[in-house]
């Protein structure tokens, strides 16, 4: 089984540098959540260039399957997206077409790109290298998800499935019990419904205790560890217990 890749998320750090510090910590890719807070394309864009620089890849998540940036994500130079609320094979469809060229989808030609340092070439060549190696992302997180699960990684061009941990056991009725046999149920089938289709399995969201048995035992090659925000609020708090006393 290949080494897990750990990753780092920002929700409000979107300097260009945010990159570096989650190089500099070890961290194997980071992601830049647009989903949530009020990081924008701005920011993804500046991250997606210092990514390209630093080595480190930089994944870009939207707001969802009729976000209008999804194509724009990998435009501006991220090595990925990814899609939360993806609950059925429409949705994936949708999501796989709009980062494909023809005639395997629906992406507009881009201008210039960041990943071949905006060098002016042919179109075919343009679309050949900027579709090699980007990951399309399905985020897994609803109970319609889960029972479309099969369907949506057999879609051609789906990359990888992602879990969102809490989301996914919200929407199956136990809010907050991710140490829940039915939670643990749901991830094994995701796994298993990923790797029999050729794609890769993600997990996001997901407590250290779970971390064997929820991803890597089900073999998760990409592991969002944390996002900025949490681990200053939760690492700050801890240092300042230990500093009191």
């Amino acid at each position: 089984m290949a080494t897990p890749k750990f990753g780092l998320a920002f929700c409000l750090l979107g300097r260009a540098e945010a990159v570096l510090l989650a190089r500099g910590a070890g961290f194997d890719f980071a992601v830049i959540d647009m989903e949530h807070g009020p990081l924008g394309m701005s920011e993804l864009g500046q991250a997606a260039a210092a990514g390209i620089a630093a080595g480190l890849p930089v994944f870009g998540r939207v707001t969802g399957p009729g976000s209008p940036d999804i194509a724009r994500v990998l435009d501006c130079g991220a090595s990925g997206v990814i899609v939360p609320h993806v609950d059925s094979a429409s949705d994936a469809c949708r999501i796989a077409e709009a980062c494909r060229f023809a005639p395997r989808g629906t992406r507009a030609l881009p201008g210039p790109l960041p990943a071949l340092d905006y060098r002016v070439v042919p179109a075919a060549e343009l679309t050949e290298k900027a579709e090699k190696g980007i990951k399309v992302i399905a985020m897994i997180e609803s109970a319609a998800a889960l029972a479309a699960v099969e369907d949506i990684a057999a879609v051609p061009g789906i990359d990888m499935l992602m879990i969102g941990s809490n989301d996914l056991a919200d929407g199956i009725g136990r809010r907050g019990q991710l140490d829940h046999p039915d939670v643990a149920a749901a991830f094994a089938r995701i796994a298993a419904a990923a790797t029999g289709n050729g794609c890769a399995f993600g997990v996001m969201g997901l407590p250290q205790a779970l971390l064997k048995s929820h991803a890597l035992e089900l073999g998760a090659s990409h592991i969002v560890a944390t996002n900025e925000t949490n681990l200053i609020a939760e690492g700050g708090a801890a240092l300042l217990r230990q500093m009191r006393g």
